[in-house]
Formats: C-alpha cells, sequence, structure tokens
C-alpha cells in the first residue's frame, strides 16, 4: 500500500518518524507531507531519510516534482494518515481549506481513506468546536484514532496525548479494506439498533432493571453512521447522549414500548442489531401511586412474560434483510448462543459472557464472540467498545 503521512505542528511530530519507519517495515511505500510548524518539531532530513522519499512542504516549492502536487500525490497514495492532527488542521478539513500543502491535499484525498491521530491539550480536545469538528469528520468517513490520557507537555496531566505509533499502525492494518464514505457498502442502508435496558415499572416510583448503560449499543450506532448507515436508534433509559446527523433517536422505558418503536422501523430498514439489554417479563400489576410496605408478610409479585423482540423480527425478516442479535451468556456459553441463532431465525448472534473481566455491562471495553448461519464464528481480544463496534459492522454487514 501507498500510504502519505501528514505532520502537522505538535510536540508529538517527533513521533512521526518512527511511524514511518513501522509502515516501511511492513512492506508499505510512504511519502511525508509536513506543514511548516511540524518543521518547527523535526526535520526535513529526518523525514526524507526513514521515508526514502521527498518531503512536501510547499505548495509552490519550484523544486516539487510537479506544478500540481496535491494532485499527483493523491493520485499516487492509497491512503493518507495526520500524526500528528493539530485542532488547527481539524478545523480546516472540517471547513473546508485549503491554505497550504497538507490542507490542500486533504481536500483533494476526500474519495480516499483518510485517518487522523489528534493530539493537543486536553482543554483544546474537550473545546466544543474541535469536539463538533471531530463528529463531523467521522460522519463523512473520516477514520479518528482517538488521543489517549497522560502527561501532556504543558506538564498537566489529561486526554490529548497522540495515540502511539503502534496504536496508530495497528488501526491502520487492522483496516484493510479501508475505504472512503463515498464508496462504503452502508450508504443509503437504514439500520435499525436498539441500546440500553428496559425499565419495568413496579409502581410510580419503583421499577424491574437491569445494569445495561447502553454503551455497547451507541457505539454499533456511531460506528454504522460513520460509515455511512442511517441509523434508527431505539434507547431505554440512559444518561448516554449522542450527536451525529445520521442516527435518529426514539426513546422508551419498557419493553413492551421497544417492541413497538421496533417492529413499526424494522419493515423500512436493511439490518437490525438488537444490543438491548430487554427485561424478560414485568409486574402484572402496576400502581400508579407508590405501593406501602406490606408488613412482616413482604409483598408478592406476579410477573407476567414481556412480547420477545428478537424472535418477532426474526418471523417477520424477509429476504434482504439482516437480524443481528446478542447473548449474554454465564453457562455453555457458545451453545446457548447457537440455540438462540437458530431459534429466533438471526443471521449473526454476537455472545458476551460475564466471565470475561473487563466485558459486560457498565465498563468502556467488550470481548464477544460474532457467529454466522454458517457455525463460523470470529473472536475478539478485549477491545474498547468502540472498536468491538467496527468489527461486528464490518464483520456482519460490509460484504
Amino acid at each position: 500500500m501507498k500510504v502519505i503521512v501528514g505532520i502537522t505542528g505538535g510536540i508529538a511530530a517527533y513521533k512521526a518518524p518512527l511511524l514511518v519507519r513501522l509502515l516501511r517495515k511492513e512492506g508499505h511505500e510512504v511519502k511525508c507531507v509536513a506543514t511548516d510548524h511540524a518543521l518547527q518539531f523535526v526535520t526535513r532530513l529526518t523525514l526524507e531519510t526513514v521515508s526514502d522519499n521527498k518531503l512536501y512542504s510547499d505548495l509552490f516549492d519550484r523544486g516539487n516534482n510537479h506544478s500540481t502536487e496535491h494532485i499527483s500525490l493523491k493520485d499516487w497514495g492509497d491512503m493518507i494518515i495526520v500524526a500528528p492532527a493539530t485542532a488547527n488542521i481539524i478545523g480546516k478539513m472540517a471547513s473546508g481549506i485549503g491554505d497550504d500543502a497538507l490542507s490542500t491535499l486533504l481536500l483533494s484525498m476526500s474519495r480516499k481513506p483518510i485517518m487522523l491521530a489528534p493530539a493537543m491539550n486536553t482543554q483544546m480536545w474537550e473545546c466544543p468546536a474541535v469536539q463538533r469538528n471531530i463528529e463531523y469528520l467521522r460522519s463523512v468517513g473520516v477514520h479518528i484514532v482517538s488521543p489517549t490520557d497522560g502527561e501532556l507537555a504543558c506538564g498537566t496531566s489529561g486526554t490529548g496525548r497522540m495515540a502511539e505509533p503502534e496504536e496508530i499502525m495497528r488501526q491502520i492494518t487492522s483496516l484493510p479494506d479501508a475505504r472512503p464514505i463515498h464508496e462504503s457498502p452502508l450508504n443509503n442502508m437504514r439500520v435499525l439498533v436498539t441500546a440500553g435496558p428496559t425499565y419495568e415499572r413496579i409502581d410510580s416510583v419503583r421499577f424491574i432493571g437491569n445494569y445495561s448503560s447502553g454503551k455497547m449499543g451507541f457505539a454499533l450506532a456511531e460506528a454504522l453512521a460513520s460509515m455511512g448507515a442511517t441509523v434508527e436508534l431505539v434507547s431505554g433509559p440512559t444518561s448516554l447522549s449522542v450527536h451525529h446527523p445520521l442516527i435518529h433517536r426514539t426513546d422508551v422505558e419498557s419493553a413492551r414500548q421497544m417492541f413497538d418503536a421496533a417492529t413499526t422501523l424494522f419493515p423500512d430498514c436493511q439490518a437490525a442489531i438488537l444490543s438491548a439489554a430487554v427485561a424478560d417479563y414485568r409486574p402484572e400489576q402496576t400502581a400508579d401511586h407508590k405501593l406501602k410496605k406490606q408488613g412482616e408478610e413482604g409483598m408478592t409479585l406476579k410477573l407476567v412474560q414481556n412480547p420477545d423482540i428478537l424472535a418477532t423480527l426474526g418471523s417477520r425478516k424477509v429476504e434482504g434483510q439482516t437480524l443481528i442479535g446478542f447473548a449474554l451468556e454465564t453457562d455453555n456459553e457458545l451453545d446457548n448462543a447457537r440455540h438462540k441463532l437458530e431459534k429466533k431465525n438471526l443471521d449473526y448472534i454476537v455472545l458476551n459472557s460475564l466471565r470475561d473481566k473487563g466485558a459486560g455491562f457498565g465498563v468502556d471495553t467488550n470481548r464477544v464472540t460474532i457467529i454466522g448461519r454458517s457455525g463460523a464464528s470470529l473472536e475478539t481480544p478485549l477491545l474498547s467498545k468502540k472498536e468491538v463496534a467496527e468489527v461486528i459492522v464490518r464483520h456482519c454487514l460490509c460484504h
């Protein structure tokens, strides 16, 4: 693969030569493009030596190989990674500004894969304008390698450190089929996603619920939208928020409300991923006031079964629709998951196990096994839920 490495003016620019060396070690051809500010942190000679190619840094340099170097580089490269990506270059990209060699090249690369590895002070990273720009770039297919927590150049600690070159390299190699949004197989696809818990009311202040946070479902919705899909997100009660023009959110509370929303939306969707932790049962009777203590004899609640959303959609699925369910198991995990896949007419089932440390409810990481109708399975290592979501979407829907 022919990779263009862009370098902007941040202290993390000193890591760029290592990234170039890692790329070349894997057999990729590399050309570097640097801003004037980047060359305050890393030298032209260093970048040309490690890449074994001439550095491009001046839009109008008479020494350029072509009068329109940004166009010829675009034609040469298969993808571009900007590391570090400062708030400045991120803002230029989001606004369509091309006023130097790198920003002009990025405009011309809009139909090829683009990856950014942001690096900046925590206050800058958390600035609403920067986050708005990041979300917009994600929505049009730019892959963001999230910055990490740690000590910053200013002496403080927080989020903003550029991901290490090895992690950037891992994300590049984990996306061998990376393609720009214009060519995404999910363009014009509508996908239903359910997320979070359901609450089944006992009275006006009490309910039956579970520990689901909704993080996995929201990560799936964002992964789908970043690849061009329109997402119908049906969410149970959660504190999570999402701001993406391709995600349409419907909030529900109970299993029956989620059932109504999902069955209404599903016929107009090409796929559905049901990750919500839906209560199997609800109280037969619900009081509209707070129930008083019943004394030492205690209280008895009669529970009745909720409608099975996954099985209902499985029975209504038509040719051309893909249905993906989740299974959270504690015993005989694989056998139970495969039985659920067959019984409910699913195309894929994603198995979670509460036995896996760092996976399950309320945490930011997950480890899953994706099982298809053919019986083939794909097991992920422990990853962030964002990364797991991307694996699920690509494995199940990007054919």
